[in-house]
């Protein structure tokens, strides 16, 4: 039997083929899955560089703030503002506490 041909039959022929077949889709398949994480990889780091750089902006409002707060501070003392009619109340200035006297 090992010198004799054997013909499959079409039947296995086709089966051979789907076989084939199967492995090539999935073959496809999994390129697919690859460019599609690597879009998505891609995606993460401009969403990622994106927040870094809106932080970078938001601290440096936080910076303007501060320094906005010590220009209004050192102009009209402390105080409360209303922002929206404008108006600044002063701070109350703590009664001036009398010194302990020392004994001897």
């Amino acid at each position: 039997m090992a010198n004799k041909e054997t013909k499959f039959t079409e039947e296995e022929l086709q089966e051979l083929r789907d076989l084939q077949t199967n492995y090539q889709q999935k073959v496809f398949d999994f390129g697919n899955l690859k460019v599609e994480k690597m879009l998505m990889e891609k995606r993460q780091v401009d969403l990622e560089d994106k927040e870094e750089s809106l932080q970078e902006e938001w601290e440096g409002v936080q910076e303007q703030e501060r320094e906005l707060v010590q220009k209004l501070t050192d102009k009209y003392g402390p105080g409360q503002l209303d922002p929206t009619s404008g108006v600044f109340t002063p701070q109350p200035e703590a009664a001036a506490t009398p010194k302990a006297e020392a004994t001897a």
